[in-house]
C-alpha cells in the first residue's frame, strides 16, 4: 500500500486525485491522526503556559479522527462512500500544512500558536469545500459540522494569539 499520510512527500498530490468519498474519508482521517500523533509529541517539549492548549489540540484531532473512522464504518453507507465528488480547489495553503514543521526541542508558543491556527484554517477550507461537493447525507452533515467546528477554533486561536503576542507573552 503506498504512504498516505501527512508529511510524506506524496500525500498532497494524493488528495487531489481523491475521487471518491470513502478515499477523501481515509486521507482526512490521515490528516487528523497525523495531527493528533504531532501535538502529542509535541506537548512534553512545550512550556506548562500552553501545554493545555497543545492537549487541548490533540484531543480535538483525536475526536474529528473518531468520527471520520465511525463514519467509514457506518453500515448502509457503501454506495454514498464510493460516490465520486469534486475535490478541493488546489491551494498552496494546504500544501503547506501537510508538510509536518521542525519546531525543535523546545519551540515557542508564538511558532506553536501561528502553526496551529495555520492548520485550523486550512482545516476550515478544505472541510467547507467538502461539505459543497458532498451529497446530501451523513456525509456531508459531517463536513458542515467538522467546518463549522474548526472555525470556532480558529476564532479561539486567534484570541489567545493576541493574547499572547501582545502581553510579551513569547
Amino acid at each position: 500500500m503506498t504512504e498516505a499520510h501527512e508529511g510524506h512527500p506524496g500525500a498532497y498530490e494524493r488528495i487531489q486525485s481523491k475521487t471518491s468519498l470513502a478515499e477523501i474519508l481515509e486521507t482526512a482521517s490521515e490528516f487528523e491522526r497525523t495531527a493528533r500523533d504531532f501535538y502529542r509529541n509535541l506537548a512534553p517539549r512545550v512550556g506548562k503556559n500552553i501545554r493545555w492548549l497543545v492537549d487541548e489540540l490533540a484531543a480535538e484531532e483525536q475526536r474529528h479522527y473518531d468520527l471520520f473512522r465511525e463514519l467509514a464504518r457506518t453500515p448502509g453507507l457503501e454506495a454514498q462512500l464510493a460516490e465520486e465528488v469534486r475535490t478541493p480547489p488546489s491551494n498552496t495553503r494546504f500544501s503547506d500544512h501537510i508538510h509536518l514543521p521542525e519546531l525543535g526541542e523546545h519551540p515557542d508558543d508564538q511558532a506553536i500558536l501561528q502553526y496551529a491556527l495555520g492548520r485550523e484554517k486550512t482545516a476550515m477550507e478544505q472541510y467547507q469545500s467538502l461539505a459543497e461537493s458532498a451529497p446530501e447525507g451523513p456525509i456531508r452533515d459531517l463536513f458542515v459540522f467538522l467546518a463549522k467546528e474548526e472555525a470556532e477554533h480558529k476564532r479561539e486561536l486567534e484570541k489567545l494569539y493576541y493574547e499572547v503576542v501582545h502581553s510579551g507573552g513569547v
